[in-house]
């Protein structure tokens, strides 16, 4: 059992638990408001956080620890289309910036399956941020015109 790269896996995983909370949240916001495209897309993406946690759980249970059920924060609910993007990017960034030095951290602690994991989720959050970052920057530039083609 190595306590370092556990408390590394749980980290996430409380990052993890607070994406799916704050995306469940946005879906079911946007799914009322009639925005269905967007909500379907920020649900796929709740799913794929979801997986994240549960491969992380397994990884610390395997690892002879006790996986965190506790999420680092609070879902932001009634946001606009922009601070909601703004936030989603947010919560991919510190996830980005805390998978990679994670991911150091298990190489130096010879824990190469840790390290993967790190950097296989790293990538998918890139790809999260990515989505985020481009829906607010065609509805900053596009605006209405945009926003009409998420209803639905």
């Amino acid at each position: 059992m190595n306590k370092k790269v556990i408390d590394l896996l749980n980290a996430a995983r409380s990052r993890e638990l607070t994406a799916i909370l704050q995306y469940m949240a946005q879906h079911y916001e946007l799914e009322d408001q009639d925005f269905g495209k967007l909500a379907h897309k920020i649900k796929e993406i709740a799913i794929a956080e979801m997986k994240h946690a549960e491969k992380l759980a397994e990884r610390i249970l395997f690892l002879e620890g006790e996986p965190t059920s506790k999420p680092d924060g609070v879902p932001k609910k009634g946001e606009g289309f922009v601070e909601m993007l703004k936030t989603n990017m947010g919560l991919e960034t510190t996830a980005m910036k805390m998978y990679n030095e994670a991911s150091v951290v298990c190489a130096a602690e010879k824990d190469q399956i840790s390290k993967e994991i790190f950097e296989e989720l790293l990538k998918d959050e890139e790809e999260h941020f990515n989505y985020f970052e481009n829906v607010k920057d065609h509805i900053e530039k596009l605006g209405a015109a945009y926003i009409a083609t998420l209803a639905g």
